[in-house]
Protein backbone atom coordinates (compact mmCIF):
# COMPACT_ATOMS: atom_id res chain seq x y z
CA UNK A 1 0.00 0.00 0.00
CA UNK A 2 1.46 3.72 -1.05
CA UNK A 3 1.81 5.31 2.41
CA UNK A 4 1.49 8.63 1.37
CA UNK A 5 -2.49 7.71 1.17
CA UNK A 6 -2.12 6.63 4.65
CA UNK A 7 -0.36 8.70 6.91
CA UNK A 8 -2.29 9.92 10.16
CA UNK A 9 -1.35 12.49 12.55
CA UNK A 10 0.55 11.08 14.97
CA UNK A 11 -0.20 11.32 18.85
CA UNK A 12 1.04 10.13 21.71
CA UNK A 13 -1.77 8.37 22.98
CA UNK A 14 -1.99 5.60 19.90
CA UNK A 15 1.62 4.79 18.02
CA UNK A 16 1.04 1.36 16.55
CA UNK A 17 0.14 -0.80 19.28
CA UNK A 18 -3.47 0.32 19.43
CA UNK A 19 -3.11 1.57 22.45
CA UNK A 20 -0.99 3.41 24.82
CA UNK A 21 -0.18 6.65 26.63
CA UNK A 22 2.30 9.12 27.40
CA UNK A 23 3.20 7.09 30.31
CA UNK A 24 4.22 4.35 28.40
CA UNK A 25 6.36 6.18 26.09
CA UNK A 26 8.17 7.37 29.09
CA UNK A 27 8.45 4.00 30.11
CA UNK A 28 9.58 2.84 26.59
CA UNK A 29 12.41 5.42 27.23
CA UNK A 30 13.23 4.76 30.06
CA UNK A 31 13.83 1.10 29.51
CA UNK A 32 16.43 1.76 26.77
CA UNK A 33 17.96 3.59 29.43
CA UNK A 34 18.27 1.13 31.65
CA UNK A 35 19.55 -1.07 29.40
CA UNK A 36 22.19 1.50 28.43
CA UNK A 37 23.29 1.69 32.20
CA UNK A 38 22.85 -2.31 32.83
CA UNK A 39 25.20 -3.00 29.41
CA UNK A 40 27.24 0.48 29.43
CA UNK A 41 30.31 -1.85 30.05
CA UNK A 42 29.86 -4.04 26.78
CA UNK A 43 28.97 -0.96 24.84
CA UNK A 44 31.99 1.28 25.69
CA UNK A 45 33.74 -2.11 25.00
CA UNK A 46 32.27 -2.11 21.86
CA UNK A 47 32.39 1.45 20.89
CA UNK A 48 36.22 1.90 21.66
CA UNK A 49 36.87 -0.30 18.92
CA UNK A 50 36.01 2.65 17.16
CA UNK A 51 36.10 5.42 19.16
CA UNK A 52 38.62 6.95 22.32
CA UNK A 53 37.20 5.94 25.90
CA UNK A 54 36.28 9.40 26.75
CA UNK A 55 34.01 9.68 22.82
CA UNK A 56 32.05 6.55 23.62
CA UNK A 57 31.31 7.84 27.19
CA UNK A 58 29.94 11.24 25.87
CA UNK A 59 27.95 9.30 23.57
CA UNK A 60 26.58 7.43 25.67
CA UNK A 61 25.45 10.39 27.99
CA UNK A 62 24.00 12.28 25.36
CA UNK A 63 22.37 9.34 24.13
CA UNK A 64 20.59 9.07 27.53
CA UNK A 65 20.10 12.35 27.52
CA UNK A 66 17.86 12.14 24.42
CA UNK A 67 16.01 9.67 25.03
CA UNK A 68 15.12 11.44 28.27
CA UNK A 69 13.93 14.30 26.21
CA UNK A 70 12.45 12.27 23.51
CA UNK A 71 8.52 12.73 25.25
CA UNK A 72 9.15 16.30 24.92
CA UNK A 73 10.83 16.29 21.53
CA UNK A 74 7.80 13.69 20.09
CA UNK A 75 4.69 16.65 21.63
CA UNK A 76 6.72 19.42 20.40
CA UNK A 77 6.76 18.37 16.92
CA UNK A 78 4.20 16.02 16.49
CA UNK A 79 5.59 13.50 13.80
CA UNK A 80 3.27 11.55 11.52
CA UNK A 81 3.46 7.81 11.86
CA UNK A 82 5.75 6.31 8.93
CA UNK A 83 4.96 3.31 7.30
CA UNK A 84 8.94 2.67 6.55
CA UNK A 85 12.02 4.49 7.18
CA UNK A 86 15.02 3.52 5.84
CA UNK A 87 18.37 4.28 7.56
CA UNK A 88 22.08 4.51 6.18
CA UNK A 89 23.79 4.66 9.69
CA UNK A 90 27.46 6.55 9.79
CA UNK A 91 30.77 4.91 10.43
CA UNK A 92 30.75 6.98 13.61
CA UNK A 93 28.90 8.17 16.43
CA UNK A 94 27.48 4.45 16.47
CA UNK A 95 25.16 4.90 19.59
CA UNK A 96 24.41 8.43 19.56
CA UNK A 97 23.21 7.80 15.65
CA UNK A 98 21.34 4.54 16.62
CA UNK A 99 19.58 6.56 19.26
CA UNK A 100 18.89 9.38 17.23
CA UNK A 101 18.03 8.00 13.87
CA UNK A 102 16.27 4.53 15.25
CA UNK A 103 15.90 4.23 18.92
CA UNK A 104 13.39 7.56 19.15
CA UNK A 105 12.06 7.69 15.37
CA UNK A 106 11.03 3.73 16.63
CA UNK A 107 8.11 5.73 18.36
CA UNK A 108 6.22 6.89 15.35
CA UNK A 109 7.94 4.24 12.65
CA UNK A 110 6.22 1.30 11.94
CA UNK A 111 9.44 -0.60 10.31
CA UNK A 112 13.22 1.18 10.23
CA UNK A 113 15.48 -0.45 8.01
CA UNK A 114 18.54 0.03 8.91
CA UNK A 115 21.86 -0.54 6.70
CA UNK A 116 25.73 0.13 8.92
CA UNK A 117 28.40 1.35 7.27
CA UNK A 118 30.50 -1.15 5.85
CA UNK A 119 33.37 -0.28 7.94
CA UNK A 120 31.91 -0.73 11.45
CA UNK A 121 29.12 -3.30 10.47
CA UNK A 122 30.85 -5.29 14.22
CA UNK A 123 30.24 -2.16 16.05
CA UNK A 124 26.16 -1.12 14.88
CA UNK A 125 25.70 -5.17 15.30
CA UNK A 126 26.65 -5.16 18.76
CA UNK A 127 24.52 -2.00 19.53
CA UNK A 128 21.56 -3.56 17.71
CA UNK A 129 21.74 -6.98 19.80
CA UNK A 130 21.78 -5.17 22.89
CA UNK A 131 18.99 -2.32 22.14
CA UNK A 132 16.95 -3.69 19.62
CA UNK A 133 15.26 -6.39 22.49
CA UNK A 134 13.93 -3.43 24.27
CA UNK A 135 12.18 -2.22 21.44
CA UNK A 136 10.93 -5.34 20.58
CA UNK A 137 9.56 -5.73 24.31
CA UNK A 138 7.79 -2.75 24.44
CA UNK A 139 5.95 -3.38 21.05
CA UNK A 140 7.22 -0.47 19.06
CA UNK A 141 8.40 -0.05 15.35
CA UNK A 142 10.07 -2.82 14.28
CA UNK A 143 13.89 -2.47 13.76
CA UNK A 144 15.85 -4.42 10.98
CA UNK A 145 19.27 -4.49 10.31
CA UNK A 146 20.19 -5.23 6.82
CA UNK A 147 23.28 -6.83 5.36
CA UNK A 148 21.93 -6.00 1.67
CA UNK A 149 24.40 -3.78 -0.55
CA UNK A 150 23.91 -0.38 -0.84
CA UNK A 151 21.91 -0.25 -4.24
CA UNK A 152 20.03 -3.18 -3.21
CA UNK A 153 19.24 -1.33 0.21
CA UNK A 154 18.18 1.84 -1.78
CA UNK A 155 15.80 -0.12 -3.94
CA UNK A 156 14.15 -1.78 -0.80
CA UNK A 157 12.94 1.95 0.59
CA UNK A 158 12.34 2.72 -2.34
CA UNK A 159 8.75 3.78 -1.99
CA UNK A 160 9.77 4.54 1.53
CA UNK A 161 8.25 7.73 3.61
CA UNK A 162 12.04 8.78 4.54
CA UNK A 163 15.48 7.93 4.13
CA UNK A 164 18.08 9.19 6.43
CA UNK A 165 21.68 9.49 4.62
CA UNK A 166 24.82 10.87 6.29
CA UNK A 167 27.77 11.22 4.23
CA UNK A 168 29.23 12.98 1.20
CA UNK A 169 26.90 15.24 -0.24
CA UNK A 170 27.08 13.96 -4.34
CA UNK A 171 26.61 10.10 -2.60
CA UNK A 172 23.25 11.62 -0.89
CA UNK A 173 22.47 13.35 -3.96
CA UNK A 174 22.60 10.26 -5.58
CA UNK A 175 20.38 8.24 -3.61
CA UNK A 176 17.90 11.04 -3.99
CA UNK A 177 17.69 10.30 -7.25
CA UNK A 178 17.03 6.64 -6.91
CA UNK A 179 13.79 6.67 -4.51
CA UNK A 180 10.67 7.72 -5.18
CA UNK A 181 10.09 11.73 -5.58
CA UNK A 182 7.71 11.50 -2.55
CA UNK A 183 10.33 10.00 -0.43
CA UNK A 184 11.79 12.68 2.00
CA UNK A 185 15.90 12.50 1.99
CA UNK A 186 17.20 13.63 5.50
CA UNK A 187 20.67 14.58 3.93
CA UNK A 188 23.54 14.89 7.01
CA UNK A 189 26.62 15.96 6.01
CA UNK A 190 29.50 18.07 7.92
CA UNK A 191 30.91 21.57 7.50
CA UNK A 192 34.34 22.94 8.62
CA UNK A 193 32.86 24.84 11.15
CA UNK A 194 35.84 27.32 11.98
CA UNK A 195 36.59 27.95 15.73
CA UNK A 196 37.21 32.30 16.34
CA UNK A 197 40.02 33.73 18.69
CA UNK A 198 39.30 37.33 18.53
CA UNK A 199 41.21 40.08 19.74
CA UNK A 200 38.88 40.12 23.54
CA UNK A 201 39.32 36.59 24.04
CA UNK A 202 40.72 34.58 26.85
CA UNK A 203 43.61 32.45 25.82
CA UNK A 204 43.25 29.84 28.47
CA UNK A 205 39.52 29.82 27.83
CA UNK A 206 39.69 29.92 24.18
CA UNK A 207 42.42 26.94 23.43
CA UNK A 208 40.85 25.08 26.59
CA UNK A 209 37.54 24.52 24.47
CA UNK A 210 39.79 23.80 20.99
CA UNK A 211 41.36 21.61 22.40
CA UNK A 212 38.41 19.99 23.90
CA UNK A 213 36.46 20.49 20.29
CA UNK A 214 39.24 19.80 17.76
CA UNK A 215 40.33 16.51 20.13
CA UNK A 216 36.78 15.05 20.46
CA UNK A 217 37.50 11.67 19.24
CA UNK A 218 40.96 11.91 18.04
CA UNK A 219 39.39 14.79 15.67
CA UNK A 220 37.77 11.93 13.92
CA UNK A 221 34.00 14.04 14.39
CA UNK A 222 31.99 16.21 11.62
CA UNK A 223 31.47 18.53 14.93
CA UNK A 224 35.26 19.16 15.31
CA UNK A 225 36.66 22.59 13.89
CA UNK A 226 38.30 22.24 11.18
CA UNK A 227 39.78 25.13 11.10
CA UNK A 228 41.41 28.18 13.85
CA UNK A 229 40.49 32.02 12.77
CA UNK A 230 42.87 33.81 15.25
CA UNK A 231 42.85 37.70 15.10
CA UNK A 232 46.71 38.71 14.39
CA UNK A 233 47.31 40.76 17.67
CA UNK A 234 46.59 37.32 19.37
CA UNK A 235 48.12 34.61 17.18
CA UNK A 236 51.48 34.53 18.47
CA UNK A 237 50.15 33.70 22.08
CA UNK A 238 47.66 31.13 21.32
CA UNK A 239 49.79 29.33 18.92
CA UNK A 240 52.25 29.30 21.75
CA UNK A 241 50.35 28.22 24.56
CA UNK A 242 48.46 25.76 22.20
CA UNK A 243 51.47 24.10 21.24
CA UNK A 244 52.69 23.30 25.01
CA UNK A 245 48.68 22.45 25.64
CA UNK A 246 49.44 19.73 23.06
CA UNK A 247 53.07 18.81 24.01
CA UNK A 248 51.68 17.87 27.29
CA UNK A 249 49.64 15.08 25.32
CA UNK A 250 51.09 11.48 24.48
CA UNK A 251 49.79 9.21 21.34
CA UNK A 252 47.93 6.78 23.62
CA UNK A 253 45.53 3.52 23.49
CA UNK A 254 41.78 4.59 22.77
CA UNK A 255 40.67 2.09 25.39
CA UNK A 256 42.65 4.65 28.05
CA UNK A 257 39.96 6.73 29.84
CA UNK A 258 42.72 9.88 29.57
CA UNK A 259 43.37 9.47 26.15
CA UNK A 260 42.91 12.20 24.02
CA UNK A 261 45.22 11.75 20.79
CA UNK A 262 45.09 8.01 19.51
CA UNK A 263 45.50 5.84 16.73
CA UNK A 264 43.12 6.67 13.67
CA UNK A 265 40.38 4.25 12.39
CA UNK A 266 40.21 5.07 8.82
CA UNK A 267 42.87 4.61 6.21
CA UNK A 268 41.64 7.54 4.40
CA UNK A 269 41.88 10.18 7.26
CA UNK A 270 45.21 8.67 7.88
CA UNK A 271 46.55 9.49 4.44
CA UNK A 272 44.50 12.56 3.72
CA UNK A 273 46.19 13.79 6.45
CA UNK A 274 49.47 12.76 5.84
CA UNK A 275 49.22 14.42 2.10
CA UNK A 276 47.91 17.67 3.80
CA UNK A 277 50.89 17.70 6.08
CA UNK A 278 53.00 17.11 3.12
CA UNK A 279 51.84 19.77 0.75
CA UNK A 280 51.78 22.71 3.20
CA UNK A 281 55.20 22.01 5.39
CA UNK A 282 56.06 25.26 5.02
CA UNK A 283 53.43 25.87 7.14
CA UNK A 284 54.15 23.73 10.22
CA UNK A 285 54.90 25.00 13.26
CA UNK A 286 54.05 21.93 15.64
CA UNK A 287 54.26 18.18 15.06
CA UNK A 288 53.14 17.06 11.80
CA UNK A 289 54.91 13.48 11.97
CA UNK A 290 52.34 11.03 10.51
CA UNK A 291 53.46 7.12 11.22
CA UNK A 292 51.27 4.91 8.94
CA UNK A 293 52.33 1.89 10.19
CA UNK A 294 51.26 2.97 14.29
CA UNK A 295 48.18 4.71 12.32
CA UNK A 296 49.26 7.95 14.14
CA UNK A 297 49.07 11.34 13.52
CA UNK A 298 51.03 13.42 16.04
CA UNK A 299 48.87 16.82 17.05
CA UNK A 300 50.24 19.94 14.49
CA UNK A 301 49.85 23.17 14.45
CA UNK A 302 50.08 24.91 10.63
CA UNK A 303 49.23 29.07 10.28
CA UNK A 304 48.61 30.76 7.28
CA UNK A 305 46.51 33.95 6.49
CA UNK A 306 43.03 34.09 5.95
CA UNK A 307 41.49 34.53 2.69
CA UNK A 308 38.64 34.13 0.71
CA UNK A 309 40.11 30.92 -1.15
CA UNK A 310 40.94 29.00 1.70
CA UNK A 311 39.19 25.38 1.96
CA UNK A 312 39.59 24.03 5.10
CA UNK A 313 39.66 19.78 4.50
CA UNK A 314 37.63 17.36 6.86
CA UNK A 315 40.56 16.43 8.77
CA UNK A 316 39.49 13.52 10.44
CA UNK A 317 42.63 13.76 12.83
CA UNK A 318 44.26 15.85 15.60
CA UNK A 319 45.41 18.80 12.92
CA UNK A 320 45.08 22.38 13.99
CA UNK A 321 44.97 24.77 10.92
CA UNK A 322 45.51 28.63 12.52
CA UNK A 323 44.94 31.00 9.65
CA UNK A 324 45.59 35.23 10.98
CA UNK A 325 42.98 37.23 10.06
CA UNK A 326 42.99 41.00 11.03
CA UNK A 327 39.17 42.44 11.19
CA UNK A 328 35.86 40.14 11.00
CA UNK A 329 35.10 41.24 7.84
CA UNK A 330 37.32 39.15 6.08
CA UNK A 331 35.62 36.14 7.95
CA UNK A 332 32.63 37.25 6.72
CA UNK A 333 33.77 37.50 3.58
CA UNK A 334 34.97 33.88 3.68
CA UNK A 335 31.67 32.79 4.96
CA UNK A 336 29.84 33.95 2.17
CA UNK A 337 31.83 32.57 -0.73
CA UNK A 338 29.83 30.21 -2.67
CA UNK A 339 32.05 27.28 -1.59
CA UNK A 340 31.79 27.68 2.14
CA UNK A 341 27.91 28.90 1.44
CA UNK A 342 27.54 25.04 0.51
CA UNK A 343 28.61 24.09 3.49
CA UNK A 344 28.20 26.52 6.61
CA UNK A 345 27.18 24.76 9.45
CA UNK A 346 28.42 25.92 12.82
CA UNK A 347 30.83 28.94 13.66
CA UNK A 348 32.35 28.64 17.24
CA UNK A 349 32.97 32.75 18.65
CA UNK A 350 35.20 33.94 21.45
CA UNK A 351 36.00 37.81 21.99
CA UNK A 352 35.35 39.09 18.64
CA UNK A 353 32.56 41.94 19.22
CA UNK A 354 32.15 41.67 15.56
CA UNK A 355 30.68 38.34 15.27
CA UNK A 356 27.25 38.53 16.81
CA UNK A 357 25.12 35.39 17.05
CA UNK A 358 23.28 34.36 14.36
CA UNK A 359 23.46 33.40 10.72
CA UNK A 360 26.64 34.47 8.74
CA UNK A 361 26.36 33.27 5.34
CA UNK A 362 25.28 29.45 6.12
CA UNK A 363 26.79 28.69 9.42
CA UNK A 364 25.15 29.27 12.72
CA UNK A 365 27.01 31.38 15.15
CA UNK A 366 27.27 30.78 18.82
CA UNK A 367 29.42 32.59 20.95
CA UNK A 368 31.66 31.38 24.14
CA UNK A 369 30.80 27.79 23.44
CA UNK A 370 31.90 24.68 21.23
CA UNK A 371 29.66 22.70 19.12
CA UNK A 372 29.80 20.09 21.71
CA UNK A 373 28.11 22.39 23.72
CA UNK A 374 25.36 22.92 21.91
CA UNK A 375 24.62 19.67 20.13
CA UNK A 376 21.19 18.93 21.18
CA UNK A 377 19.68 15.09 20.03
CA UNK A 378 16.10 16.72 20.65
CA UNK A 379 16.40 19.89 18.51
CA UNK A 380 17.83 20.37 15.22
CA UNK A 381 21.34 19.62 13.95
CA UNK A 382 23.52 21.51 11.10
CA UNK A 383 23.63 25.11 9.63
CA UNK A 384 21.91 26.61 6.33
CA UNK A 385 24.65 25.05 3.91
CA UNK A 386 23.20 21.94 1.76
CA UNK A 387 26.47 19.74 1.85
CA UNK A 388 26.25 20.53 6.37
CA UNK A 389 22.18 19.37 6.01
CA UNK A 390 19.74 19.59 3.48
CA UNK A 391 15.98 17.67 2.95
CA UNK A 392 15.53 16.57 -0.58
CA UNK A 393 12.19 15.58 -1.55
CA UNK A 394 9.73 16.14 -4.87
CA UNK A 395 12.70 17.17 -6.74
CA UNK A 396 13.67 20.34 -4.12
CA UNK A 397 16.76 20.38 -2.12
CA UNK A 398 16.04 22.60 0.81
CA UNK A 399 19.02 23.56 3.35
CA UNK A 400 18.23 23.93 7.03
CA UNK A 401 18.97 22.11 10.46
CA UNK A 402 17.58 18.93 10.19
CA UNK A 403 15.40 16.77 13.67
CA UNK A 404 13.94 13.72 12.36
CA UNK A 405 10.96 13.99 14.42
CA UNK A 406 10.51 18.01 13.24
CA UNK A 407 11.22 17.11 9.56
CA UNK A 408 7.79 14.48 9.59
CA UNK A 409 5.59 16.54 11.92
CA UNK A 410 3.69 19.79 12.54
CA UNK A 411 7.69 21.42 14.08
CA UNK A 412 8.79 21.55 9.94
CA UNK A 413 10.70 25.14 9.98
CA UNK A 414 8.62 26.76 6.88
CA UNK A 415 10.44 30.71 6.32
CA UNK A 416 12.83 31.17 3.61
CA UNK A 417 16.00 32.75 4.59
CA UNK A 418 18.25 32.29 1.11
CA UNK A 419 17.50 30.74 -1.72
CA UNK A 420 19.64 30.04 -4.93
CA UNK A 421 18.56 28.26 -7.58
CA UNK A 422 16.97 24.84 -6.22
CA UNK A 423 18.37 25.38 -2.99
CA UNK A 424 16.58 27.18 -0.31
CA UNK A 425 17.81 27.64 3.16
CA UNK A 426 15.02 27.89 6.34
CA UNK A 427 15.41 29.48 9.58
CA UNK A 428 15.54 27.05 12.76
CA UNK A 429 12.03 26.27 14.33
Amino acid sequence: MNSSHTREPHDLLAAHRGAGDDHDVAQYCQDLIDAMLRRQDELIDALTEIATHDSASDELHRSIQALAGARWELARNQPETLDLLGVFLPSNNILYSYTLMCLIPALYCRRIEIRPSSRVKGVIETVHEILAPVVRERGRGQLALTRESQRDFVRSCGEADGVIFTGRFQNGLEIASRVSSRTKVLLFGSGPNPFVVGPEASTGTAVHDLLRSRLYNSGQDCLCPDAVFVHRDRLSEVVTHLGERLAELPIADRRDPDARVTPLVYDDALQDAAAFLDRHRDQVRFGGTVDMAARTVAPSILVTDLHPGLRPPEFFSPVFLVCAYDDAAQITRWATTPEELARGMYMSVYGEPELQPGVIGTSVVYRDCTTFDIEDGNRPFGGYGAHASSVHEHGRLTARPLLVSAEFGAGRPRRALVSAGTTAATEPA
